[in-house]
C-alpha cells in the first residue's frame, strides 16, 4: 500500500496592520453593531416563542420589523452635531 502525505498549506498571514484596519473601519463597526442588534432580537423572541428561532429568521424579522428605526436612531446618535 502505497502512502502518500498531504500538505494542507496555512493561509498566509495577513499584516498586523491590515486587521487593524479592518476591525477599526467604521463599516464594521456598524456590522458588529447591527448583529449584537440580531442577537438580541433572535434571544427575546426564542425566549417569548419558547424555542430557538435560528439566526436566519431572527434576521428578516429584524430587518422588517426594527432596522429602519434602528438606524435612524444610530445615525443620529453619532452624527457629529455643530
Amino acid at each position: 500500500m502505497l502512502h502518500t502525505e498531504r500538505r494542507m498549506s496555512l493561509p498566509a498571514k495577513e499584516p498586523e496592520t491590515t486587521g487593524d484596519f479592518v476591525k477599526q473601519s467604521s463599516l464594521y463597526q456598524e456590522f458588529l453593531a447591527e448583529r449584537d442588534e440580531i442577537l438580541k432580537h433572535k434571544w427575546i423572541e426564542s425566549e417569548r416563542l419558547g424555542y430557538d428561532i435560528g439566526f436566519e429568521r431572527a434576521l428578516l424579522d429584524w430587518i422588517r420589523k426594527h432596522r429602519e428605526n434602528w438606524r435612524t436612531a444610530r445615525r443620529s446618535q453619532t452624527t457629529p452635531r455643530a
